[in-house]
């Protein structure tokens, strides 16, 4: 376990998986995607949290290396989804949340595969969750499990898709961050992480900036308030 490649959005799940692989690996790479996506403010945040984690333990600092950021534009070009077009948040007959991007783990994932196969990496770190989510089919256990499969079929490697989030809520993920790196990183995850799917930044609440009202702002929202409702 000496080395991963974590999938880095610039959002509070992908930074708490960033600390959980930098608490747990010798190596640790990470990569993002430009899918000309609503929110591509996320982008932005990367760098900071980056220079920000390095710096709350010097361990941390020496382990973090390579970013990665490739241009997926093609992906927002066939997506027309409330993440990839200016458009209302609904959900649609079939229950799903039209913020869903068919194809976009398995598309994140396979390109992460390319890039640890070429750089030697073993593990690959993904914040996808089935226990607080909007329902997204390829954020489930059995579609990693399944990619996993696939991934390794194909390329001849022995790659493992880590998914420390899978079955925590959004309470227990801040929770985790605060286990990790105390209040400190809880204050990074705060001040510099991104989350909001219209890419609202102009308003602070105490658990960070966001609309307030899109399904990943309230997740967040609620998350936060029962994690300090269960500290007081």
């Amino acid at each position: 376990m000496s080395d991963a490649l974590v999938l880095f959005s610039g959002g509070q799940d992908s930074t708490t998986c960033l600390a959980v692989a930098l608490d747990r690996f010798e190596r640790v790479e990470t990569i993002g995607f430009d899918y000309r996506q609503r929110h591509r403010i996320e982008l932005d945040q990367r760098a900071r949290i980056l220079a920000r984690i390095a710096a709350l333990d010097p361990g941390w600092g020496a382990r973090l290396g390579k970013d990665h950021c490739l241009d997926l534009g093609i992906l927002g070009e066939i997506s027309a989804t409330a993440m990839t077009r200016e458009m209302a948040i609904t959900s649609g007959a079939d229950g799903l949340p039209n913020t869903f991007v068919p194809g976009r783990n398995l598309v994140f994932l396979t390109f992460a595969a390319a890039i640890a196969y070429r750089r030697g990496l073993r593990h690959i770190v993904g914040g996808m969750c089935e226990t607080d989510f909007s329902g997204y089919p390829d954020c489930r256990d059995n579609t990693v499990k399944a990619m996993q499969v696939a991934l390794n079929l194909a390329m001849e490697k022995n790659f493992i898709l880590d998914t420390p989030l899978m079955w925590l809520d959004k309470a227990d993920t801040w929770r985790l961050a605060e286990q990790l790196g105390g209040a400190a990183l809880v204050d990074l995850i705060i001040e510099e992480t991104h989350t909001c799917y219209l890419g609202e930044r102009g308003e602070r609440h105490d658990w960070g900036y966001g609309c307030g009202e899109c399904p990943a702002c309230k997740l967040r929202a609620e998350g936060w308030r029962k994690y300090r409702g269960a500290l007081s």
